[in-house]
């Protein structure tokens, strides 16, 4: 039998593997791609560097945990040449797509002449819910390993493709290329893709779909806690793939549209966004605030044709 190696979407999915009991070496992905700037050469001085001054300013990672959780396992995944096969283990939403398309950029670069093949957690039969890899059963693993995609040539260059034009200064021929491969076996990335455009800055009010979101939960529900609406938060943006850290964060962004989180409650400011009476790109616009390549202020999303607007400098 060939050896493999597996590279998993986060450590949930390797405790799942390791108990299954599959044969191969685990390599555990541990970023957030789809959060701060990114460059297209995966595993390059300047892309850890770039990676590390973004989780070092928006979350206070320090040097050793980046080193302890990420580097080092990337490192172990650099001495990993002796396997055959290279499966991939990823999710439907955003944070997992983007990694993804990382993981196959950097694997197009170094291991170009391995069987890649590709497991996604998404839809299962007889079930409309797309579900987590850690929800499946594990008879459910077991025929998603194997039934597992081989990648062709062409879907390691598409990947490839995506992952540059994610990484460029500019996300509006993201809006369009996306669309045009229907029959590859990323049969998640077009929702992903379009749920990434949705970061950018709403005309409207300077918001973009998630702090929008936000706004309308805080108006609609009652929560007695930030907690309990974190929670919410997140289980209504499945496509994100977002947890409670990513969220804490957008709510320290938008604190000042709210007089309260515990209980949460709208400030008249918050009331006045959310009903499209104030803009507020100006109090919450950033220089620093990337997405993927591209400066997140940079452009404006237009919801009446769901076309992005580059701002002329």
């Amino acid at each position: 039998m060939n050896s493999i190696l597996h590279i998993t979407n986060g450590d949930t999915t390797t405790q799942l593997l390791q108990s299954l009991g599959v044969e191969g070496e685990i390599i555990t992905w541990r970023e957030m791609l789809c959060e701060g700037k990114t460059i297209t050469e995966v595993g390059s001085e300047s892309f850890w560097k770039t990676r590390f001054d973004f989780l070092k300013s928006s979350y206070k990672i320090t040097k050793k945990k980046f080193i302890d959780y990420t580097l080092k396992e990337y490192r172990n995944l650099c001495q990993q040449k002796q396997q055959d096969e290279i499966v991939l283990w990823f999710e439907y939403d955003l944070f997992c797509q983007i990694n993804m398309l990382a993981v196959i950029s950097w694997l197009k670069r170094y291991r170009s002449d391995r069987k890649i093949s590709l497991i996604q957690g998404g839809k299962t039969k007889n079930n409309s819910k797309l579900k987590t890899l850690s929800e499946y059963t594990q008879k459910q693993l077991l025929n998603l390993y194997e039934n597992r995609v081989e990648l062709t040539q062409d879907d390691i260059e598409y990947a490839d493709y995506i992952w540059q034009l994610y990484c460029s200064d500019s996300p509006l021929r993201l809006e369009t290329v996306y669309k045009f491969n229907p029959m590859s076996p990323f049969i998640y990335l077009e929702e992903a893709i379009k749920a990434h455009l949705l970061r950018f800055p709403s005309i409207e009010n300077g918001l973009n779909k998630i702090e929008n979101d936000i706004l309308v939960l805080a108006q609609e529900k009652t929560f007695s806690s930030k907690d309990a609406f974190v929670s919410e938060i997140i289980k209504t943006h499945g496509v994100y793939g977002f947890g409670d850290i990513q969220y804490e964060n957008r709510l320290t962004e938008l604190k000042k549209l709210f007089t309260s989180f515990n209980p949460v409650k709208l400030s008249k400011v918050g009331k006045k966004v959310l009903h499209n009476q104030m803009n507020y790109y100006g109090q919450i616009r950033s220089e620093f605030s990337y997405l993927g390549g591209a400066k997140k202020y940079s452009y404006l999303y237009v919801n009446e044709n769901d076309k992005l607007l580059k701002i002329s400098s």
